[in-house]
């Protein structure tokens, strides 16, 4: 069975790795986002815990959530090894869980005041090895259940707060939202969701800027799991730094729209900018024929 969509890209100089555009050291040396605090959901491990370190580099103060206590420690201890001044504090909460996504918010406002940043980061997946009819369907569904849920759940309660800041939200997307790989219906179709929510956010609450990424195919416990057919070549600080040159106004006109970590975003702006503007792109459409 073939994967639809591979030709579904922007044709431009594919990057694994942090390159010159988004190199985060400006943020580093410059402390872009001291006063801040980012929130990161699925903080105890892999692109959480790269994004929160990096923002932590960069002067912001963190909120980790994870599901285990434990983990979170250690995704805390770990930053405050390389940053003993960092303000860290950590709260656990299934991200599907409504009640618990509420308090998150709620003691990120009691400890810091405010919250200027969200990263929408926690996510499944299970192995791509059957037809959806030959899954169990509650599994297939709880993709879902964490994939759109639990992000949701925590931009719903973070709104309120993000709109005091004029804050932003990042949404770890997936390349394969614009993908059809078969025996992968749940994921693909949970990431495409999560595309067009971020168009609805961008639309409803226009002072707030929405980022959904595809971080990169890195190999991730998550990932790995999956054994999805796409190689993982790309680097945890690949889409660390995208968010962060992302999130710190470089690149407001992508708000609502779909990006990809390893697209070079300085070709894309050179190059593409006043196309994808003029022709509203890299935004989810029936594809009509000409």
């Amino acid at each position: 069975m073939s994967i639809v969509g591979l030709d579904e890209d922007l044709p431009v100089t594919p990057r694994h790795d942090v390159y010159p555009t988004i190199d985060p050291k400006v943020h580093y040396d410059g402390q872009t986002f001291k006063g801040k605090v980012v929130l990161v959901t699925g903080a105890s491990r892999g692109i959480g815990l790269e994004t929160a370190l990096s923002y932590a580099r960069s002067g912001a103060s963190l909120v980790l959530v994870s599901r285990k206590q434990a983990t979170l420690d250690d995704s805390k201890n770990a930053i405050i090894a390389e940053l003993p001044k960092a303000e860290v504090i950590t709260f656990v909460a299934d991200v599907t869980d409504v009640q618990k996504s509420e308090e998150a918010i709620k003691a990120t406002i009691k400890r810091f005041g405010k919250l200027d940043i969200l990263v929408a980061n926690a996510g499944a997946a299970r192995p791509m090895d059957k037809p959806f009819a030959s899954k169990d369907p509650t599994g297939w569904w709880n993709i879902f259940e964490v994939n759109v849920r639990g992000v949701y759940n925590f931009v719903h309660f973070a709104i309120p707060e993000l709109l005091k800041t004029n804050g932003q939200i990042v949404i770890v997307s997936s390349g394969v939202a614009q993908l059809r790989i078969p025996t992968a219906s749940e994921y693909c179709t949970s990431k495409f969701a999560l595309n067009r929510f971020a168009e609805f956010i961008a639309l409803e609450y226009p002072s707030l800027r929405v980022f959904p990424v595809h971080p990169g195919v890195i190999g991730t416990e998550l990932n790995l799991a999956t054994d999805a057919p796409v190689p993982a070549v790309d680097t945890l600080a690949l889409p660390a730094a995208t968010f962060l040159y992302l999130t710190s106004g470089k690149a407001n006109w992508l708000s609502g729209r779909y990006i990809s970590a390893p697209w070079d975003l300085g070709e894309v702006e050179s190059v593409w900018k006043q196309k994808i503007v003029a022709q509203n792109g890299l935004v989810s459409k029936l594809s009509i024929p000409k």
